[in-house]
């Protein structure tokens, strides 16, 4: 098996081979990396869009797309000509459970093959490396994953997005279940989304519940809620804050949990040391500190009579568990539990962070609502059935929908590489159909899935349009809820054949992508081409032909533009020598795009 491995491998091949392995890192994830397959898949060839208006759906111009073809190639192709313009990535990858879910190199994955894990994490690792190019400063990028292969893949993004870890999301994705095959009697019923960021991303959380805060404080002239005035440390991890806890006003003591002692520090154990935070006595002198109502304290005469009340139960809480009982002797003991004050002019954060735990849909409580909710993968497979389509093991809409909503704004773009049967378009759709104003845009790569017994299949063009199309113009009675996208797949050039390969509908497309992230069709009636840039972008024009007749035609167009102008033309030079103008940029085809594309 080693022989037939590199046996086909030249001598050069092999030398570069070992030293690529001996400078790997030890330390970490390592798999075995077949640098000879990387390095033909990293091939010169020019990638380019191309657009089928047929499956297109809804009016110009195109917002949204939808991508056939490999994703690694499509990466390619949005790595330059949308890179840092991502907002939120989301993919759903093959699991690697060898049960031929996916392909690779026109073959399936056996579960049996023991080189399996490598091959799926070297897939993964790919794709990732370039998907991390698109992604805006303030970007994040989810991934869902089964608890069988989360530690490995953790890993591997650990090492591709180094120090953007956020943390993980747990779902939910069906109830207990005594299906044939289940080992050790456990039911594994949760999927992980793994979440990484840019130093700057935030959830939006939940709105806080302000209800709570229904004290009125005369001094602060605030409301207030009370919350813990403890931590969750006991006596022997914090004994500096193991302490009896007094309120001068009514001369009323505390006695201390031994298992969760008090959040400050007090003056008299702290001596000449300093603390960031202020003390116990200087929370209580600011009105920081709740106090309960002690309309019956206790006073005990002599340590017997606290034994006494001790044995007999009916002592203050935690009394039993203080140091020195002569301390308490003459004192007056509350019976109850002191409290923060925190008021609703002084919270940092208008909303409850993002809980890391999914809820079931209609699970939400008032207790949990800094969670998000999902439905199960059945509601996924109904979607799907819905629309008349199947595919296996489909995300619910709602999972995706929630994760988008706590992470983008009105206008963000999203993209999902391993786009399956399009439930992220379905997601973005739905947003934008609840929320006004609301204009979220989708880029789907979903691959044909076609194979040797299978060589006319093609998922994207047969189920990942058709949904999307389905619920922009509605299906079975239902109404549908508007949108659009362009139907485009992906197509390689090789360098040496550009100039003569290339195609102008190609060309205009990519021009569109890298300056409007909207799209016209091309239409071969116009002399040419021309899109208007926002209000602080140039226009732009493309001209696959000079003439007399078209020059003077674009003169009138652009001689009084008060705003930058570029063209792109196969003939720079005519151009140059027919105009002169200050705010005119004058770019040439194919070059521009070979520099800014291929690579």
């Amino acid at each position: 098996m080693v022989i037939d491995r590199y046996s086909h491998l030249s001598k050069d091949q092999l030398i570069d081979l070992l030293i690529k392995r001996d400078a790997n890192r030890k330390l970490g994830l390592v798999w075995e990396r077949d640098e000879i397959e990387h390095e033909k898949a990293l091939n010169t060839d020019f990638v380019l869009l191309e657009h089928d208006e047929k499956l297109s759906i809804g009016t110009t111009p195109f917002e949204n797309f939808v991508i056939e073809g490999d994703n690694f190639d499509a990466l390619r192709y949005l790595t330059t000509a949308y890179k840092n313009s991502i907002k939120c990535i989301y993919i759903d990858p093959p699991y690697n459970t060898g049960n031929k879910d996916f392909i690779y190199n026109d073959r399936f994955i056996d579960q049996n093959d023991s080189y399996r894990h490598s091959t799926w994490l070297e897939y993964i690792y790919r794709r990732l490396l370039l998907a991390k190019d698109v992604l805006t400063s303030d970007g994040v990028i989810f991934v869902s994953i089964n608890d069988e292969n989360r530690s490995k893949l953790e890993l591997l993004m650990d090492q591709v997005f180094p120090g953007m870890r956020v943390g993980t999301l747990v779902w939910k994705k069906r109830r207990s279940s005594n299906a044939a095959g289940l080992k050790h009697f456990f039911s594994c019923d949760h999927e992980h989304v793994l979440v990484y960021a840019g130093d700057s991303f935030r959830f939006k959380g939940s709105d806080k519940d302000w209800g709570k805060y229904n004290n009125w404080d005369e001094i602060e002239q605030d409301w207030w809620t009370s919350t813990q005035l403890t931590l969750g440390f006991n006596r022997k991890q914090r004994k500096n804050l193991f302490y009896p806890l007094y309120n001068p006003k009514t001369n009323i003591w505390y006695p201390c949990d031994p298992n969760r002692v008090w959040a400050r520090a007090t003056k008299e154990r702290l001596g000449d040391r300093e603390v960031r935070t202020e003390t116990m006595e200087e929370l209580i002198e600011r009105n920081g500190v709740h106090f309960p109502d002690e309309p019956t304290p206790i006073i005990y005469n002599s340590t017997e009579e606290i034994e006494f009340a001790i044995k007999k139960g009916t002592a203050p809480p935690h009394l039993a568990e203080q140091e020195d009982l002569e301390f308490w002797v003459n004192k007056k003991i509350g019976f109850g539990k002191p409290r923060f004050k925190t008021y609703k002019k002084k919270v940092r954060n208008t909303a409850q962070p993002l809980s890391s735990w999914i809820l079931e849909n209609g699970r939400l409580t008032e207790e949990n609502l800094g969670a998000i909710s999902s439905g199960l993968t059945s509601e996924g497979t109904k979607a799907l059935r819905d629309v008349g389509l199947t595919f296996p093991y489909p995300k619910p809409p709602s999972l995706i929908r929630n994760l988008i909503e706590q992470a983008t704004g009105p206008n963000d773009i999203i993209l999902d590489f391993f786009a399956g049967s399009g439930t992220t378009g379905q997601a973005v759709l739905e947003l934008n159909n609840s929320e006004e104003g609301s204009n979220r845009r989708f880029i789907l790569v979903s691959s044909t899935e076609a194979s040797q017994k299978e060589p006319n299949k093609n998922v994207c063009r047969d189920v990942t349009a058709p949904r999307l199309a389905a619920v922009i113009n509605g299906f079975n009675g239902q109404k549908g809820i508007g949108g659009n996208f362009a139907y485009m797949r992906v197509n390689r050039i090789p360098q040496e054949t550009i100039t003569f390969d290339i195609r102008h509908d190609q060309i205009w497309l990519a021009l569109q992508n890298i300056h409007s992230r909207s799209v016209y069709p091309f239409n071969e009636a116009l002399s040419f081409q021309t899109a208007l840039g926002k209000s602080n972008e140039p226009d732009y024009f493309y001209l696959p032909k000079v003439d007399q007749e078209i020059m003077d035609e674009l003169q009138d167009r652009i001689e009084n533009l008060q705003k930058p102008v570029i063209i792109y033309s196969w003939q720079p030079g005519i151009i140059r020598q027919r105009f002169d103008f200050s705010h005119l940029q004058i770019e040439k085809i194919p070059d521009f795009l070979i520099s800014r594309l291929g690579r």
